[in-house]
């Protein structure tokens, strides 16, 4: 484990950038953006192919171009010179290439088409341009950012990377003045995923809440850290104390800062050597003995709890594996309950770390989801963070953690670009769409947005690049509040680092081997489409506008004045905005009638323009739909009988719709003829609670589901052209494909349990 903070791995990364000029070529920040979002994505019908193939070429010949030039210096010879080219076998070779190469696109044909309007699925649309071009460039070097001497070029670019994406999230960076000075710096770094980079952030908080237990118990048993008796740390509940005078829950519970600080202090202020420090926890840390041994040594008789990491019932499944993983085990992550909008509990919140200041248990890390995967909810993180500086006054620390593999790249939205006026209009116009119609930028909600302003005041953040930011897989990110909290999970091998002289990013993670590709991938394409309202603002501002277009088509199905009675209808699990104000089943009709007749059929200048003049249908509109831009809804069906009110009969519905709007299986290289594709989950009891389940359950019309999960449909509308079209508004077409497939189904089920058919007659 390094201990050595934020400062030494600055000056090895000051060593390592010889020349400031390509420190500041490589720096995104400041950078502007171009605004033609035409360019941005090689397009649903391959528009840009040229463009693309142009772009490539251009990577592979500077490629062939550094290979050639390093040889040319050493005067080193051909292998594969004309005369072997000219060779049976080569042609065997070259032949067989092409031919498997062929097998293989025409397999590929049958995915599933990511780029198109119609796939309404799961969370990946189209990526980048030059997310792909990056990926590519770099890929032909097989950069290995494990370590700098295996990837000179893309560490740095992970670096900037890591730098850009802690502005996104809204940390603070210092200037390096500034961090002389003392000031905490954030850091961060690609991973494969936002599993990995929750597990991470998990395996900090673990070594963390318990690095002063095992630093006071070295402290105390080993004379060559006796000079770390006069070292004195803040108290939780106030004053200040020597550490070896503190009990174990008081250990237990310093403030974060406090204890990432505890290492550096003791080397500044008890003149103890990084190597003592090392050798002492390399005998007494969590990371040397292992959870259960440390538990048994050190905390069992004044802390019998093995800590708790709390996170709503929403949360990833990511959360529980990584306990598992950790030696912590799934029992000791406490899943929140949440409300009917999908965000957590604050009472239940505040019962938890109740129950645990009661019990003396420690609490690890309390994790707040920024967009879930399957509602797209945000949790009430300014609340949580006012909740910790409370519980904190009584004695109680924790890791906040966000998890926004999901959401984090929203916050682009409410980010200024550099230089632009902080007053001035929120989203340019497109001057690349000047004349054309176009999909107008929404802001998020002003819920949503209050709580990402409360962003800064966590300690970590995972975020998906591969999710928001359009980059191809994998590429996941953590990112630290306090850059040196990464110490705490450091393992370095010194055949490959040298002793720690390189500066990396591979020794402050999970994984070992990475490809430097994922961060070049990021790179090129934040410096692009800037992760602010000039380009992922904007981009994502109008997919959260074309999610509420889709939201409205589909769930005023069967409604409008005067159109005819379906015998299907879409049940949203984001409630309408008159159902959330308490409103009449009359009203509930009304507003969707509403959304059928003005909302739906227009186009959107027209429904920009019809929105500007009517306050009360701007307010509607905004209301609709999630945090962001992920629909969840179910569907149900009626005979002449009337609404079906069997959970299982529903719940086979909702199923049959899935079956028919995805594909699993290979099948055969065929280009999908699917009309849309749309991906599904569940609310199972136990995840989310009978009282959650049956609420959502009496909105579709059936009753209590006795333990019974409700099936669902998600839509996740990452496409910001799908409105905006050659033929204008294109969600039409695909609402009518799913209405279709919905009846069709809807019949077969009928038919097959023996049901009279709906008569068409309400």
């Amino acid at each position: 484990m390094a201990h050595d903070g934020a400062a030494d791995f600055l000056q090895k990364l000051r060593a390592f950038h010889a020349h400031g000029a390509t420190q500041d070529r490589l720096s995104l920040a400041g950078k502007p953006g171009t605004s033609a979002l035409s360019g941005w994505f090689l397009g649903p019908m391959g528009e840009n192919r040229d463009l693309f193939r142009e772009l490539v070429g251009m990577a592979l010949d500077a490629n062939c171009d550094a290979r050639e030039a390093y040889g040319k210096q050493f005067g080193d010879p051909l292998y594969v010179t004309a005369a072997r080219k000219a060779l049976p076998g080569y042609a065997h070779t070259t032949d067989a290439l092409r031919d498997n190469l062929r097998e293989m696109l025409h397999d590929l044909h049958g995915s599933i088409p990511l780029s198109s309007y119609r796939n309404q699925s799961h969370m990946y649309w189209d990526v980048t341009l030059p997310g792909m071009v990056g990926y590519f460039a770099a890929m032909l070097y097989n950069q290995n950012n494990v370590a700098a001497e295996a990837s000179p070029v893309t560490t740095l670019l992970e670096i900037e990377v890591g730098r850009d994406l802690c502005a996104m999230l809204g940390y603070d960076t210092p200037t390096e003045a500034e961090i002389h000075a003392g000031a905490i710096a954030p850091w961060g770094h690609i991973t494969c995923d936002g599993s990995v980079a929750n597990g991470e952030s998990m395996w900090a908080a673990r070594n963390l809440k318990l690095l002063p237990i095992a630093l006071a118990a070295a402290i105390k048993g080993m004379p060559e850290m006796a000079a770390g008796r006069m070292l004195t740390v803040p108290c939780p509940t106030g004053g200040r104390a020597h550490l070896l005078d503190l009990d174990t829950w008081s250990l237990l519970n310093l403030r974060v800062d406090d204890v990432i600080a505890l290492s550096p202090r003791l080397q500044s202020e008890c003149g103890l050597d990084a190597k003592t420090i090392e050798a002492a926890l390399n005998t007494h840390s969590v990371q040397a003995l292992g959870l259960a041994e440390f538990q048994r040594r050190f905390l069992a008789a004044d802390a019998p709890h093995l800590p708790v990491v709390i996170t709503p019932a929403t949360a990833h499944y990511s959360w529980p594996k990584s306990a598992a993983l950790l030696g912590l085990g799934f029992s000791h992550v406490w899943k929140v309950p949440v409300d009917l909008d999908g965000r957590m509990s604050l009472v239940e919140l505040r019962r938890m770390l109740d129950q645990c200041l009661r019990e003396k248990r420690p609490v690890m890390e309390v994790v707040a989801v920024m967009g879930t995967t399957e509602e797209s909810a945000v949790d009430p993180l300014a609340d949580i963070v006012a909740m910790r500086e409370e519980y904190r006054q009584m004695g109680l620390e924790f890791v906040l953690h966000v998890d926004g593999a999901w959401g984090g790249y929203f916050n682009s939205i409410n980010r200024v670009p550099c230089g632009a006026d902080p007053d001035g209009p929120v989203f340019q116009p497109d001057e690349a769409e000047a004349g054309m119609e176009h999909t107008p930028a929404m802001l998020m909600s002003d819920y949503v947005t209050r709580h990402y302003a409360a962003l800064p005041h966590t300690d970590s953040q995972t975020v998906d690049p591969h999710k928001g930011g359009f980059i191809p897989y994998p590429a996941g990110a953590l990112c630290y509040r306090n850059g040196a909290m990464r110490d705490l999970v450091a393992f370095t091998a010194p055949v490959v680092f040298h002793g720690g002289v390189d500066p990396t990013v591979g020794v402050y993670g999970i994984e070992g081997s990475k490809p430097g590709a994922a961060a070049a991938g990021v790179y090129l394409s934040h410096a692009i489409i800037r992760p602010d309202r000039s380009g992922y603002g904007k981009l994502l501002g109008k997919c959260i506008f074309n999610s509420k277009r889709l939201y409205a088509g589909l769930v005023s199905i069967g409604y409008g004045k005067g159109a005819p009675a379906e015998s299907i209808r879409v049940v949203p699990f984001q409630r309408m905005p008159v159902e959330k104000a308490g409103g009449t089943a009359a009203e509930l009709r009304a507003q969707l009638d509403f959304l059928h007749d003005e909302i739906v059929p227009r186009e959107n200048d027209d429904l920009v323009a019809y929105l500007a003049d009517n306050q009360d249908a701007l307010q509607v509109f905004r209301d609709l739909g999630s945090d962001q831009n992920i629909i969840t809804y179910a569907v149900n069906f009626r005979t002449a009988e009337g609404w079906n009110s069997d959970i299982g009969l529903m719940n086979e519905l909702t199923n049959a719709i899935y079956r028919r709007l995805s594909i699993s299986d290979f099948n055969g290289g065929t280009v999908p003829e699917k009309p849309m594709f749309v991906t599904a989950s569940s609310f199972e009891v136990a995840d989310y609670g009978q009282d959650f389940v049956d609420a959502f359950a009496a909105r579709a019309g059936v009753g209590p589901t006795h333990g019974t999960g409700i099936q669902f449909l998600v839509s996740t509308t990452q496409d910001p052209w799908v409105t905006a079209t050659a033929k204008g508004n294109y969600l039409p077409y695909v609402v009518d494909a799913f209405k279709r497939t919905a009846l069709d189904c809807a019949a077969v089920l009928v038919r097959e349990h023996g049901f009279t058919p709906f008569d068409g007659v309400a």
